[in-house]
């Protein structure tokens, strides 16, 4: 049959329906039933429910409703409610329109709604049939709140740059489409033989009208074997298996295997003496099984580069780069910045004396910094990293803190085989040292951290690594002559040939110890030392890996350990 023939059929099949609707109705030819039917696929399951109700007929002519419920077993499932018009043509053909509204819940819990339009031509030996889908309403929508990762800060001169991302969205889109397919029966059977098997090749393709989402379109074949007349069950049951395969380049290759249950709801007069055409008056519309829908990652806002004026309290920043300030020039670098000032480091510089904090300033060498950008802006940025390193023999501290100071996200490296002193503080007051990674290799000895007649002094957070191969003593940490210092949440791991210490405190007043993990691992090996050392309470929660406790002199209050034990 010429496609000019087979347009017309459809168009006949469409102008009928007026007259239908207004003839008087004779017995009914066609009843309701119900499909029932199961997919096992490569990649989801399906199970669909299928109510097929005639709503007007003639002796060659059926107004009917399709409404159909199906889920899969990835959190999808959707409803189609649809109406159709079918004709018996006097060559043998059957055509027919139909048009649905459909609602999905996408595995990503949104709704969208959707029209398919299709229009068929089932023959004895061939058919022919097209479908069109128009989401409508929102068609796009998000998965989850925008997402833009932290502002990233560089130096630039002695500015801190601030970028911040782009900002994107994940959106899932419903997308319009078609499919089409044409079918062959396999004569394996004469054709009023009740058995039916016909093969479909076809294609499809959905995409999105602006084109963000990505193409969705293939081949798709088909194989369907149906009884018309089971034996055994009620007059009119109909059984149908199937095989699909499909492939796109979104979703891969895909293959389902189906059965297909018909339960008639009606009372039909000579249903097993029908003609193949009658009996296919009630074949199933063959269209999508869902709304297609993709996700796609859009951005929303670029990304833009701006300078950060000062800190979010009003606080100027410095910023000091190894790629412009060799590390001997670091020291008088860090003091142009004044007091009470960020400073800002970036990249690794190699130092041959002391840096020394100014009175309120700050070092970061990483972390992140609530700054106030050239726009007006208070966002929190990710710090460019650094570190100060140092192979000077008998260094006075790599750092040296002064009052109100602070240190943080810095990594430190002192590699001699002298004695040395990582960071050092002797008669501040407020310092705080946090953050910070230090390690110290092939000395004979020294401290990780050495603080001396301060007080009000904080050191948290801080990663310590000691490794001594001399005869002087390796100390993590160490205190002596303070006034009210916190040691709280460090990892302290100290070995030497000698003598090795994770915490030592000497003469000190108000020490709070809590969190902390401290090995010690040498020929006389301390987790910690106490001499004249008042301890506070709350000092709990500390990790004991290797080393003994220590005690000499007057000291009250306690530290404990998570395994039960205190000190002293």
């Amino acid at each position: 049959m010429g496609v000019r023939r087979v347009a017309g059929a459809l168009m006949g099949a469409f102008l009928v329906v007026p007259t239908l609707v207004m003839a008087e109705e004779p017995a009914r030819k066609w009843g309701a039933f119900l499909d029932i039917e199961g997919k096992a696929g490569t990649k989801r399951n399906l199970g669909e429910a299928a109510l097929f109700v005639p709503l007007l007929q003639d002796e060659r002519t059926m107004l009917f409703g399709d409404v159909r419920f199906k889920m899969d077993d990835q959190n999808s499932h959707e409803g189609n409610f649809g109406l159709g018009v079918r004709r018996m043509m006097a060559d043998g053909w059957n055509a027919g329109f139909y048009g649905f509204y459909d609602r999905r819940h996408s595995p990503n819990n949104n709704m969208f709604d959707q029209l398919t339009f299709g229009a068929e031509a089932l023959g004895t030996h061939f058919d022919f049939r097209a479908n069109s889908y128009w989401p409508v309403g929102n068609v796009a929508q998000p998965l989850g709140p925008p997402t833009s990762t932290q502002p990233v800060g560089s130096i630039s001169g002695s500015t801190l740059q601030v970028t911040t991302p782009a900002m994107l969205q994940r959106i899932e889109y419903a997308l319009r489409g078609f499919d089409a397919e044409a079918g062959v029966r396999i004569p394996i059977v004469p054709v009023e033989s009740p058995y039916q098997l016909r093969f479909y090749a076809g294609g499809f393709r959905f995409d999105e009208p602006t084109g963000v989402a990505s193409v969705v379109a293939g081949p798709r074949l088909r194989l369907e074997l149906t009884d018309y007349d089971v034996p055994n069950l009620w007059n009119g049951t109909r059984f149908t298996v199937g095989a699909e395969w499909q492939t796109d380049e979104v979703r891969g290759s895909q293959f389902f295997a189906g059965l297909r249950l018909r339960v008639p709801l009606q009372a039909e007069p000579d249903r097993a003496k029908r003609t193949l055409q009658e009996r296919r008056m009630t074949d199933t519309i063959v269209r999508d099984v869902d709304i297609v829908a993709n996700a796609k990652t859009v951005q929303l806002a670029p990304a833009y580069t701006e300078q950060a004026v000062t800190t979010a309290t009003g606080q100027a920043i410095t910023g000091i780069s190894s790629a412009t300030t060799a590390g001997t020039a670091l020291p008088g670098a860090v003091t142009a910045a004044g007091t009470n000032s960020v400073v800002v480091l970036s990249g690794g510089f190699v130092t041959t004396a002391s840096t020394t904090l100014q009175t309120g300033q700050t070092l970061y060498g990483g972390g992140t910094l609530s700054v106030r950008t050239a726009s007006g802006r208070v966002v929190d940025v990710a710090l460019p990293s650094a570190s100060i390193s140092s192979t000077t023999p008998a260094i006075d501290g790599l750092l040296t803190m002064g009052n109100n100071s602070t240190v943080s996200g810095v990594t430190f490296n002192y590699t001699s085989s002298s004695n040395g002193t990582i960071i050092g503080a002797a008669g501040s007051a407020g310092a705080t040292i946090t953050g910070n990674r230090i390690v110290m290799e092939n000395a004979t000895g020294g401290s990780g951290i050495s603080i001396v007649n301060g007080s009000n002094i904080t050191i948290g957070n801080n990663s310590i690594t000691m490794v001594g191969t001399g005869a002087g003593g390796s100390l993590g940490i160490f205190v002596q002559g303070v006034t009210g210092v916190t040691v709280s949440n460090n990892s302290a791991a100290v070995t030497s040939t000698a003598t090795a210490i994770g915490l030592s405190s000497v003469d000190t007043t108000g020490l709070t110890v809590s969190g902390n993990s401290l090995s010690a691992v040498a020929t006389s090996s301390r987790a910690i030392s106490l001499r004249n050392t008042d301890v506070v309470a709350g000092s709990t929660g500390n990790v004991r890996v290797n080393g003994t406790c220590a005690t000499a002199g007057a000291n009250t209050g306690s530290v404990s350990f998570t395994d039960g034990t205190t000190c002293p």
